[in-house]
């Protein structure tokens, strides 16, 4: 008897050598897992007890189930969330891992943070607010990245790895005063101490992840912008404004540690890393990297190199943050290779600079 049955999925990578990805539908039931593939259908059944790792991950967009199969990491994704409740059900029964991936300012789900999230500081819990400036939202999403900002052959992109990082796009977050420990053992938890070890401060004082951090009353994200083309990838920035400067300098302070950029590139590959497995201590220390800019404020950044299942052949995060007046940018990049792609998001960085210290982008 089938448990569920969910439609429109997609898989990567194929389960035969350029076989179909797409449209999948997966049933589950007592005996495994079992997906229709293609057009007309070709259905592969797995017993459960020949899938290890398997995990599922609801995200503000979508679902993510992960399982290996015979030495393969196997990624299915959708945008169909109606039978979630029966499909954690299943997975659970089976002892699969049941993940919901909480969004903050920004990236806890571009190959980004949650970037926002930890740039924020504190756990602290994001809605929005009928009330909220509309000159200072309309200044802070504007800071943002843009189509008109990428080479030809950029468009906003669908299905991105780098939207699990980002909250989504437009959507205006402010802050609260309600504040939550994380739990001890969850992966936020596991990532601040990464991030605290590696820069070499107490969680006490860390305003990234720690609780000493400074909430922005607003931030938004850009769209995931992503390329096929030889030199592509994906891109997305997100923005902060804070009511004072002095909140932005005392976090741009923590940012001039010497290795900050290679600690802020190691988490947020973590939190990448941590959508496939639940061990994210091994991930490596980044590199740091310094954006050549040609405009007055603040930046730092960090590459990270990672393999994810799925993904033929090695990817390379690179992060920036970008500081100036009363706004903080994260800015981040999926990218194929690295340093030849260096220009181009350094030149991403001297465009999200420029906006953040003019006159348009001025806080009122």
């Amino acid at each position: 008897m089938t448990v569920f049955r969910s439609e429109g999925w997609v898989v990567r990578p194929s389960f035969v050598p350029h076989g179909p990805t797409s449209p999948v539908t997966l049933l589950g039931d007592e005996v495994g897992l079992t997906q229709l593939t293609g057009t007309p259908a070709v259905a592969w059944q797995t017993p459960w007890g020949e899938l290890a790792n398997v995990q599922l991950v609801r995200f503000a967009r979508g679902l993510a189930l992960f399982a290996t199969a015979n030495g393969v990491r196997y990624c299915w994704r959708t945008t169909n969330k109606a039978n979630y409740e029966q499909i954690a059900g299943v997975i659970s029964q089976h002892g699969g891992r049941v993940v919901r991936r909480r969004r903050r300012a920004g990236i806890y789900v571009v190959v980004l943070v949650v970037l926002l999230a930890s740039v924020a500081g504190g756990i602290g819990a994001f809605f929005d607010k009928g009330s909220a400036s509309a000159a200072i939202i309309a200044n802070t999403e504007a800071v943002n990245l843009s189509v008109r900002d990428l080479p030809s052959g950029w468009s906003p992109a669908s299905g991105s790895l780098l939207s699990d990082l980002f909250s989504s796009p437009g959507t205006v977050l402010t802050s609260t005063t309600v504040t939550t420990e994380p739990a001890k053992n969850s992966t936020w938890a596991k990532v601040s101490t990464l991030f605290q070890h590696c820069l070499g401060v107490s969680a006490n004082k860390d305003r990234m992840y720690g609780p000493s951090g400074q909430e922005p009353d607003y931030q938004v994200a850009s769209p995931v912008f992503g390329s096929d083309q030889v030199g592509g990838g994906e891109v997305a920035s997100a923005t902060q404004y804070y009511r004072t400067t002095t909140m932005v300098k005392k976090d741009t302070a923590e940012m001039r540690h010497a290795n900050f950029g290679a600690c802020f590139a190691q988490t947020n590959a973590a939190l990448l890393e941590s959508a496939y497995s639940s061990n994210i201590a091994g991930v490596a220390v980044g590199t740091n990297w310094q954006p050549v800019t040609f405009v007055k404020g603040f930046s730092v950044g960090g590459v990270e190199s990672l393999s994810l299942p799925g993904v033929t052949g090695k990817l390379y995060l690179a992060v920036a943050q970008i500081t100036a007046g009363h706004y903080e940018v994260t800015l981040g990049a999926l990218l194929g290779t690295w340093p030849a792609q260096k220009p181009f998001v350094a030149n991403l960085v001297n465009t999200l600079l420029s906006r953040m210290t003019s006159t348009s982008s001025a806080a009122v």
